[in-house]
């Protein structure tokens, strides 16, 4: 989890393989008009959200899979919970130049525009979420090492 440019597809795709489980990029649950206001810069609204969250969380049902998702709020990821008892979290944050550079160099329809409303929305999670947590400043790899074995019961949180 985490605002646009934190990292998810890529950390989240390298964890996958490391847990035995698939991957999904829940920015392709997304349907074609929240693409299209994400692309045109309009921030989406939690009525926007809800269904898009709901086929997050049937997918996080399925089991096995590790899903790159904003899960912006505690409202958010509760909706997901309801769905996915069992959700563990890999919170990635970073500072806003850092974020907004990473956007600025690639092709994806969250554009820098949508950065600071992602940065008032996002609420960190609480410690009852038992979150684990990664400055994106850290190289990919040693993000993905331990958060796998801490994951995978092999390191505590």
């Amino acid at each position: 989890m985490g605002v646009s440019g934190s990292g998810k597809t890529t950390v989240g795709s390298s964890l996958a393989p490391l847990l035995g489980m698939r991957f999904v990029d829940a920015d392709a649950l997304h349907p074609a008009s929240n693409v299209a206001k994400m692309s045109a810069g309009i921030p989406l609204t939690d009525a926007d959200r809800w269904p898009w969250l709901d086929a997050v969380g049937r997918v996080l049902a399925e089991g096995s899979v590790v899903v790159a998702c904003s899960a912006l709020q505690r409202s958010y990821r509760d909706r997901l919970r309801s769905a996915a008892p069992e959700l563990r979290l890999v919170h990635l944050e970073g500072t806003r130049e850092l974020l907004a550079e990473r956007m600025g160099g690639r092709d994806h329809f969250m554009g820098v525009a949508l950065l600071d409303s992602q940065l008032a929305t996002l609420e960190a999670p609480g410690d009852d979420e038992a979150a684990l947590v990664y400055d994106v400043i850290l190289p990919v790899a040693e993000i993905v090492s331990d958060a796998a074995a801490r994951l995978a019961g092999n390191v505590s949180a």
